[in-house]
């Protein structure tokens, strides 16, 4: 194994890890800019193996994926054909000009300080054009006000890959100094190979804190809720419209910039 991250290096791996074949998360996404009627430029950022940026462009959209892995970036390009596929850091992008920009899988939350969280959204300001839409799929920081059932106890997720038997260990902390979630993940496969530890962490960003974020880069929040979407228990169904609270452990955003 990898000394750098397991899923981002492999990206087939991320896929058995993380499988999404309904394209749930397109689905989802694309909802989003027909109910708001999005035009047809799409920037996804973070686009990781290119599986919504691929949905999104095979129901007629002009998509452009970016990422920071070069790996994830060459397997969208040869199995997820269609969208460009470009390298990028989301604290700070000129791509281009679009309508509408996606940000899924809380890659916004990979923005830790709030000059990062700034470059974000200064740089999605000036991609779009006026009118155009942010769509954005996170953890919410509320869910922790209080609650540990997801701190108190690792998360093990065992599957297959290629032969192997993969087992992950999931452990979530709290840095409340850095307003971070903190995950160490511990990998084991049953061929042999020593345990893998791998650190991440997330903003832990709260509902008020990115309506605050957002109508300083002048956007108007056109929703903000907890569910229901690609991630949630239970997961989005085609036609639901978006709930009212913003309780739970995942937030959704939609916002438009402000015409001039």
């Amino acid at each position: 194994m990898s000394d750098g991250n397991l899923l981002t290096d492999h990206p087939a791996l991320y896929e058995a890890r993380f499988p999404d074949t309904d394209r749930l998360a397109g689905r989802w996404a694309e909802d989003c800019l027909r109910r708001y009627d999005a035009g047809p430029r799409v920037l996804d950022m973070g686009c990781g193996t290119g599986r919504d940026a691929a949905h999104l462009h095979s129901v007629g959209r002009q998509v452009i994926g970016a990422d920071l892995s070069e790996a994830m970036l060459s397997y969208a390009r040869s199995r997820h054909p269609g969208p460009s596929y470009v390298h990028a850091d989301l604290h700070g992008f000129d791509l281009g000009v679009f309508d509408a920009v996606v940000c899924l899988d809380s890659s916004l939350l990979y923005c830790h300080t709030n000059d990062q969280l700034d470059g974000f959204l200064a740089s999605c300001r000036n991609a779009l054009a006026p009118g155009g839409l942010l769509v954005a799929e996170m953890r919410n920081g509320a869910y922790f006000l209080g609650r540990t059932d997801l701190l108190d106890t690792p998360s093990v997720n065992a599957f297959t890959w290629q032969g192997t038997a993969y087992r992950s260990t999931t452990t979530l902390t709290v840095d409340r100094t850095a307003q971070l979630l903190r995950r160490t993940r511990v990998w084991t496969t049953d061929d042999g190979t020593p345990p893998v530890e791998q650190r991440s962490a997330w903003r832990l960003l709260f509902p008020h804190e990115l309506r605050h974020f957002l109508a300083a880069h002048g956007f108007e929040v056109l929703e903000l809720h907890d569910g229901p979407g690609p991630r949630t228990e239970p997961p989005w169904r085609e036609g639901e419209l978006p709930g009212t609270t913003t309780d739970a452990d995942r937030l959704h955003v939609v916002a438009r910039l402000h015409t001039i």
